[in-house]
């Protein structure tokens, strides 16, 4: 595996693997990696000749009070983890090169309406951050194929508006999510949880899946639903930032003939925020 921190010697990489009629797949991460993030190298590989996994803490997502400097940062470790699987260029770039003038100067993506609502009503910008430098990304590797969790599903759903809208030649995939053995969606931030918030922090999945439940055997009063779920979080200690009944595809709020829904929520367990989404097809 390589490890290229510079972007011509990237390009450079690129050109000759388009010359040699290679498949590419393209996993963007902040690092930190767990099992979800190594099952997204797994299906790419399905798909794929040549893995580039990204490696970038990106601090044109994170808000004024959130946890950059305080973001696990385990390159060493990340490295070997993804020799092991096979990756073929482990992409590390610094901060002045992605961001060269500065962040206050920085040109950036956004995608409108999708960005602003749920999670980007919460923290306003983020989407921005995200489209931004995933833009960026793809622009240096130029893959055929880029691959990201369904457990971020509204940002999944910005990445492929932003592809689709700025026609950019390469197929988004989606992956489902990966869960602990007691329902936990995997992601870096569940080591900030103490071991009494880890063992609670199930229940948020549990909650999402007896609204499906309910949904599924008819239930349409999704006020109703999702007040229940709030102060049954409430119970357990949680602090509900927004539990959603949305439009899976445009994450409208639905309408009566909606078949496909998902049901998103963020919740604090002490400092730190969860999230998660279970999709329903009706």
């Amino acid at each position: 595996m390589q490890i290229i921190s510079d972007i011509p010697l990237l390009r450079e990489q690129r050109r000759e693997w388009q010359a040699g009629a290679k498949v590419i797949a393209f996993v963007p991460t902040m690092g930190n990696l767990h099992q979800g993030h190594l099952n997204l190298v797994r299906e790419a590989k399905k798909h794929a000749d040549i893995i580039v996994v990204s490696i970038f803490v990106n601090p044109m997502q994170f808000g004024p009070d959130e946890d950059l400097d305080a973001y696990p940062r385990t390159l060493q470790d990340d490295a070997k983890l993804l020799e092991d699987l096979g990756v073929s260029v482990l992409f590390v770039p610094k901060v002045s090169d992605i961001y060269a003038r500065g962040l206050e100067q920085q040109t950036f993506v956004e995608v409108p309406g999708i960005s602003y609502m749920i999670c980007g009503a919460s923290r306003p910008g983020h989407f921005r951050g995200v489209a931004t430098i995933v833009c960026k990304l793809l622009n240096m590797v130029q893959p055929n194929l880029a691959f990201f969790g369904e457990k971020d599903f509204q940002q999944l759903q910005v990445i492929k508006a932003m592809v689709a809208d700025l026609s950019m030649n390469l197929q988004v995939i989606g992956v489902t999510t990966t869960r602990e053995s007691d329902g936990l969606a995997m992601s870096s931030r569940n080591q900030y949880l103490n071991p009494q918030q880890r063992a609670t922090a199930p229940f948020l999945y549990a909650q999402l899946i007896d609204i499906a439940d309910a949904i599924e055997q008819g239930r349409r009063d999704f006020s109703v639903l999702v007040a229940k779920c709030k102060a049954e979080l409430v119970e357990q200690g949680f602090s509900p930032d927004y539990i959603e009944i949305r439009n899976a595809y445009s994450l409208l709020p639905p309408g009566h003939e909606d078949t496909s829904l998902v049901i998103l929520a963020a919740a604090f367990m002490g400092k730190t925020r969860l999230i998660d989404n279970i999709q329903i097809q009706l």
